[in-house]
């Protein structure tokens, strides 16, 4: 029997409310190790009066909606665990305005940061954001991405000013402006960057932009032990560089990337450092950093050309590709924490040494300048004891996270996949969360089931 829902939603979209099975299983799995959860039909809407008019018909009926970018998330955010409809916004890929003088722009949430950024070229500038993944705009703000540039340029927290979002009863709202400041009410931007689509779909996004540096420069730093590279990354954050980014990979990452890429770098603890800013700047940070790096035992290998530049980061970023190449036909948890910069020597052995003794294959690359980083745990989905111990290795490294003053994510999201974290680490907060989403969502139809439970 066809639910009301999709009765109304068909009257109004027609063909396009799509129930195919293939269709809706592409948009009931993501890119995470969790089991697939369709969705009852998917709709890709094309406007926000679109988008407002569909959740108005899915409120009256107490129908789930999930929103939907291009389903790269790791933790299981686009799953529709209790079906429903899913609203799939890459079609809204409309750049709506770029004022170069203030720089900033205003995108439809369907934009990726490389459509932007390609849009941007002839501006002088860009979108400081710089994720691994193709994904949209809308879907970075929702799970409150940040990637390789944080260390200088922040998160997509700091970059976004503000939103159109559509609630749950199809009311639209807008958030923020256009402002670099404001001390003006409730930053309810910051309440929806982050929130994965559980208090309001975001539609359109104000974000900041940057000027592209006069120069940037990088290199790849090889080191005998991980904790050489950890120490120096925190002596090079106390040293004021003009650090881009600063990116750890552990000896089995990088057997991996040279596998993958068929590359031939050392297959030792490394660090991949940029430097960007003025010409002189960037010469003599780099030489302070080639510096403290050699103090620690590295070997350097600066890139030469804006080509060996290229392909530096090219390589980082296929990191958990190569990764999960290790084990073919396996699935990947990949998990991440934050913590406190000078946390993370000890915390990365002492993850590294639980991993060893469990014989468990986890690659492991990070952020490591705003002490973030991603352990990829390769596991056999056919075996139970393997995936049983991958999670309870995760368990293990958020436990030891929360208890350095670091967090369960640092930017991959909650999801489902931590959820049973969230109590430990927020405490009575949790509950003010429940409060905010019952007061928005009361009949908890926007992406049910994700970061804690009603």
């Amino acid at each position: 029997m066809t639910h009301p829902a999709l009765s109304a939603l068909t009257a109004r979209f027609g063909p396009r409310i799509e129930t195919g099975a293939a269709l809706r299983t592409q948009h009931g799995a993501g890119d995470s190790w969790h089991a697939p959860a369709p969705p009852d039909a998917v709709l890709y809407a094309r406007t926000t009066d679109e988008v407002s008019q569909a959740l108005a018909i899915c409120h009256a009926h107490r129908f789930p909606v999930v929103a939907f970018g291009h389903g790269s998330s790791i933790e299981g955010q686009t799953q529709a665990v209790q079906g429903g409809l899913c609203l799939d916004l890459t079609r809204m890929t409309a750049i709506l305005r770029v004022s170069a003088g203030d720089m900033d722009a205003t995108v439809e949430a369907g934009v990726t940061r490389q459509q932007l950024n390609t849009h941007l070229r002839d501006t002088g500038l860009f979108l400081p954001i710089d994720v691994g993944a193709h994904a949209t705009l809308g879907g970075l703000a929702s799970t409150r991405a940040s990637g390789t540039m944080t260390v200088r340029h922040g998160t997509m927290r700091t970059l976004v000013t503000g939103l159109t979002v559509v609630l749950a009863d199809g009311e639209v709202i807008r958030t923020g402006g256009r402002a670099r400041k404001s001390s003006s009410g409730y930053d309810l931007t910051a309440l929806f960057v982050g929130a994965e689509g559980t208090l309001g779909v975001i539609t359109e996004l104000t974000l900041r932009l940057a000027g592209i540096p006069e120069a940037a420069r990088a290199g790849l730093y090889s080191f005998a032990q991980i904790a050489d590279a950890t120490q120096t990354v925190v002596e090079a954050l106390q040293c004021g560089l003009c650090l881009n980014r600063i990116e750890l990979l552990d000896a089995l990452q990088m057997r991996a990337i040279n596998a993958y890429n068929r590359t031939d770098h050392p297959e030792t603890a490394t660090l991949m450092v940029d430097m960007t800013g003025s010409a002189a700047q960037v010469d003599a940070d780099l030489a302070s950093f080639g510096a403290l790096a050699a103090s620690h035992g590295a070997t350097a290998a600066p890139c030469r050309t804006p080509d060996e530049y290229a392909a530096l980061w090219a390589l980082r970023h296929s990191a958990l590709y190569a990764a999960r190449s290790l084990r073919p036909g396996c699935k990947s948890l990949s998990t991440d924490v934050c913590v406190p910069v000078t946390q993370l020597p000890e915390l990365i052995a002492a993850i590294q040494s639980e991993v060893a003794a469990a014989g468990v294959v986890a690659p492991l690359h990070g952020h490591v300048g705003d002490g973030n980083f991603h352990l990829v745990m390769l596991f056999d989905p056919e075996t139970p004891d393997e995936q049983a111990t991958v999670r309870s290795l995760n368990a293990r490294l958020v436990d030891m996270a929360l208890a350095c003053g670091g967090t369960a994510t640092g930017e991959h999201g909650v999801g489902l996949g931590k959820k049973e974290y969230m109590l430990a680490e927020h405490g009575g907060a949790l509950d003010l969360m429940r409060r905010l989403k019952r007061a928005v969502d009361p009949q908890g139809i926007l992406n049910p089931g994700k970061i804690f439970d009603l």
